[in-house]
């Protein structure tokens, strides 16, 4: 008797899934005509709760660390601190200052005497975000939705569940504060809504996955609806002939040690051939001093030991290993071109650097890397929405169509096509008694 019960209440859960996302999408009409001014009234109000809950959220952050593994990476991501939530306020308040995205023309064409022609941007509609780990994610994603007049469905991780209820509370009373309607937002909480938001492609326009390799995996074979986002984010930097040593080892440091656990921290470190071997010491040596393990090949372990510096031996399957901890690959390359290729060919096409001070190396590079982001004498981390300005980010997209890197407001809005006639058909510009002007108009 009890597979009927399970059967019942997968039904259930899928049914009220659906019912959450159909008054999401009527919710997201309301959202998507509201003025600007309506919208950032609502963030206001979100940053002004956080700013008066922040005891009552890192108290319940406390409580998801405490049941975490520790062993996990992804715990890493999972802390929140004055410092964080101070990151998270004024995220918002940069969403607030930038303009609307909405409504905007970014074409105007006369096709003929009062035959116009305009794409305007408009909302995608209904996004649902799957996360893990990261509490902070939920504000970001929020209020980066409600800006761009998109309704949202959100699904975090078990591990965060307490942090994200006080962080959704307080995004509800800030809509119904400003006016919105609250089903602008849902937070679904049960490991079977993912499955049930999966097959809601009467209601969702877009899903956005933020997370693991097997997360994003298995959310673009498990939908109907379009997916946006990364599977991994293996990095690389390439530490050119013509590289500064000093700004070599800085980069690599920050892009390796400031946060591990993200997507766009190093992986796997390029060390041209004719790099002094007193620079490529002085780098190992300080992200061994910084507590990371390195993994090297043949040519560099052989540098390091015999100056008695340890490292363990580089495995064919670390070219494609996303760490996320303190652990790195790194290998000795003979030329620009065999970089550029290692690059493509176990890169994951989220962010690749070159350390180095020659304009042609630059423009090789960067022309040959095929990544969303590609740096020069920059540390990877550096790839994030808010310190692009974008206020925040929903997540980073490696698609090669739009949006593409750190996907801010700017990719969350779509468009239409306006056209304003005058009783025009096209029978006349066929029989060739009218003729297109296909004239550019000004877009104000």
């Amino acid at each position: 008797m009890t597979a009927p019960s399970t059967n019942n209440e997968a039904a259930g859960e899928k049914q009220l899934v659906l019912n959450l996302a159909a008054r999401a999408k009527t919710a997201s009409r309301i959202l998507g005509q509201s003025d600007i001014a309506g919208r950032n009234r609502a963030l206001t109000y979100f940053a002004e709760m956080i700013t008066d809950r922040q005891a009552e959220i890192l108290a319940a952050n406390k409580k998801d660390m405490a049941a975490a593994d520790e062993k996990d990476p992804l715990t890493k991501r999972l802390g929140l601190d004055d410092k964080k939530l101070s990151a998270v306020i004024d995220g918002l308040k940069a969403l607030i200052a930038l303009d609307d995205p909405l409504n905007r023309v970014d074409m105007a064409r006369e096709l003929d005497s009062e035959l116009n022609l305009y794409r305007v941007t408009c909302p995608i509609g209904v996004v649902a975000v799957i996360f893990e780990a990261r509490p902070d994610a939920l504000p970001q994603i929020a209020s980066l939705c409600i800006k761009s007049g998109n309704a949202v469905i959100l699904k975090g991780g078990k591990e965060a569940e307490a942090t994200n209820r006080v962080l959704f509370d307080c995004l509800q009373k800030a809509l119904t504060k400003s006016g919105l309607p609250a089903d602008c937002a849902h937070l679904l909480s049960s490991r079977e809504a993912v499955q049930a938001l999966l097959q809601a492609d009467k209601y969702v326009d877009l899903i956005i996955p933020r997370g693991s390799n097997s997360l994003v995996t298995y959310v673009q074979d498990n939908t109907r609806i379009p997916v946006l986002g990364h599977a991994e984010g293996i990095c690389h930097i390439y530490v050119d002939s013509t590289a500064n040593g000093d700004k070599a080892k800085a980069v690599v440091v920050d892009a390796k040690v400031n946060y591990p656990a993200a997507c766009n921290a190093l992986e796997t470190l390029l060390i041209h051939k004719d790099v002094e071997t007193r620079v490529i010491i002085d780098i190992v040596s300080g992200l061994k001093a910084k507590g990371v393990e390195v993994k090297a090949d043949e040519t560099i372990g052989t540098l390091c030991r015999e100056r008695s510096i340890g490292t363990s031996p580089a495995q064919a399957t670390d070219w494609s290993t996303e760490y996320c901890d303190m652990t790195i690959s790194v290998k000795s390359v003979s030329a620009l071109d065999e970089a550029i290729e290692h690059i493509n060919q176990y890169g994951s096409g989220h962010t690749d650097g070159i350390i180095c001070e020659s304009d042609s190396a630059w423009q090789q590079f960067f022309t040959g890397v095929n990544s969303a982001g590609v740096f020069r004498n920059a540390s990877t981390r550096f790839a994030d929405g808010f310190r692009y300005g974008f206020g925040a980010e929903v997540g980073i997209s490696t698609n090669k169509m739009h949006p593409r890197g750190p996907v801010g407001i700017e990719g969350l809005v779509t468009y239409k096509y306006k056209l304003e006639g005058n009783g025009q058909t096209v029978e006349d510009y066929s029989n060739g008694k009218k003729s297109f002007t296909h004239r550019e108009l000004p877009r104000g």
